[in-house]
């Protein structure tokens, strides 16, 4: 194994000469401050890649029995007789083919009016306390998955947005939520009232932020999108992110001291390019001009966890492109999500790496749910996959560009995952895998998928309110 990761050591490092300067992501001048960037993003990178990803996805499945033992032995019997005829109205009974309640279904869910209950190992880490506004930061001690080391800015002050504009992209004011990411030093960045924000172009986000919704209601949402760009340790949680379009580009301020010529972005609603430790967590994501999320040039280290998605075609793409293979070092956990009513496809669709899809509720999709290329390990477990009527679109999986002579051959697991009107997953790979190499904290340890109603429950944003629990 260890000669293993030497050999990516070595792909990489022979690879960024030529590899830096032709994968510009919207930079319109790839100065020096660029190059920087991008040197120390794939030095950060290469610490952050674990050549034994199995060992976290354990950590993960432990800790979702463990929040699950927790709620048994501390809720009363109201909440625990609600999940239970969740599972079943859901699943049509003890046969679980009825979908006409898909999750009351396509999206339509009934608003929890019982006691705060976290429902999985990461809400169960900082929700359901009063005091959760006076101690936010202990969100940062909460991510599991690849994403798991992430700290945002937890080490920093808090910075508060108090004003919603962003009219000036290259000066932009102190207050305005773009002034705080463009810091250099840590910010844990909340805000002072709910907000609708229209970006004006794409928001570049700095190392070490967090930007926590709660207590607000926060969209950012009818402008330009968010862009991770070589850079680590950022946290992105509880805001609504929608109907994102096309930046027309130019001159934008992407730190204090450093700005320049950028060329139009796609309307990605979050753009993670070359960055590591990476953590969205209850988002809600609709309707974007291309992908919701985006994940390539070698990012890795990313936990993607208790989100909703919902009216979209290309939902989350992991890897740039089939001839990009420094994405071979891509470590991504999916977790907790909901994916919800008008999805078309690509959650995720996966190039290279290794992928961790963990215990998401799939209520709908309308041509695939789960696809890659060039020889993507996907390990799929706890998922609930509820197929759409369309006899043609009952499969899960999707190899793009391989004849099965090739794909035969990737590892694509499915294990304890429950499959509703004709869903079904193809696997791929040997039948039998030894342990995989991750830690307990890097994989999260899946429960049967009868479960994924109550640990999906509270996916996407929480109306958050300080003194109340949350």
């Amino acid at each position: 194994m260890e000669v293993a990761k030497l050999s990516i050591v070595f792909l990489i490092f022979f690879n960024v000469a030529t590899l830096i300067p032709s994968i510009k992501a919207d930079i319109g001048e790839f100065d020096e401050v660029w190059r920087k960037r991008a040197e120390e993003a794939w030095k950060n990178a290469l610490e952050a890649y674990n050549p034994h990803p199995e060992d976290v996805t354990a950590i993960v499945n432990n800790r979702v029995n463990d929040a699950l033992e927790a709620i048994k032995n501390t809720t009363g019997t109201t909440v625990s007789v609600d999940f239970e005829l969740d599972i079943d109205n859901d699943l049509g009974g003890d046969n679980g083919t009825d979908v006409s309640n898909r999750r009351y279904l396509r999206g339509e869910t009934r608003r929890y009016k019982g006691p705060c209950v976290a429902t999985n190992p990461i809400d169960r880490c900082w929700r359901c306390r009063k005091n959760w506004a006076k101690n936010r930061k202990r969100l940062a001690n909460c991510a599991l998955g690849f994403g798991h080391k992430t700290e945002g800015g937890k080490n920093g002050r808090y910075y508060v947005v108090t004003d919603s504009s962003d009219d000036d992209v290259l000066n932009p004011k102190p207050g305005t939520l773009r002034w705080g990411v463009i810091q250099k030093e840590p910010l844990w960045i909340i805000f002072a009232a709910n907000m609708n924000i229209r970006l004006t172009q794409e928001l570049i986000v700095q190392s070490k932020k967090t930007i926590d919704g709660r207590g607000a209601n926060v969209h950012i949402a009818y402008g330009a999108g968010i862009t991770i760009q070589y850079v680590r340790d950022v946290i992105i949680h509880n805001i609504h992110i929608h109907h994102i379009v096309k930046g027309n580009g130019g001159m934008i301020r992407d730190s204090v001291d450093h700005y320049g010529q950028r060329t139009a972005s796609d309307g990605d609603g979050i753009s993670i390019f070359g960055s590591t430790n990476i953590w969205l967590d209850h988002i809600s994501m609709s309707q974007c001009n291309d992908g919701l999320i985006d994940a390539i040039a070698g990012s890795t280290a990313i936990t993607i966890s208790n989100s909703h998605f919902t009216h979209h075609n290309d939902v989350i793409l992991l890897g740039a492109s089939d001839s990009y293979s420094k994405d071979s070092i891509m470590q991504v956990t999916i977790a907790f999500n909901h994916f919800g009513k008008e999805l078309v496809q690509r959650m995720p669709r996966c190039r290279w790496g290794f992928v961790h899809v963990v215990n998401n509720d799939y209520t709908h999709w309308k041509m695939y749910a789960i696809g890659g290329s060039k020889h993507p390990t996907i390990i799929s477990q706890g998922n609930r996959y509820i197929a759409p009527d369309d006899r043609y679109t009952k499969e899960v999986t999707k190899r793009d560009y391989a004849p099965e002579s090739e794909w035969k051959n990737w590892i694509w697991r499915s294990e304890g995952d429950l499959f509703i009107n004709g869903a079904f997953f193809v696997p791929s790979g040997p039948k039998k895998m030894g342990k995989l190499p991750f830690t307990n904290l890097q994989m999260i340890k899946a429960k049967p998928a009868s479960f994924v109603r109550r640990l999906t429950r509270f996916a996407g944003t929480l109306a958050c309110r300080p003194g109340s629990k949350c």
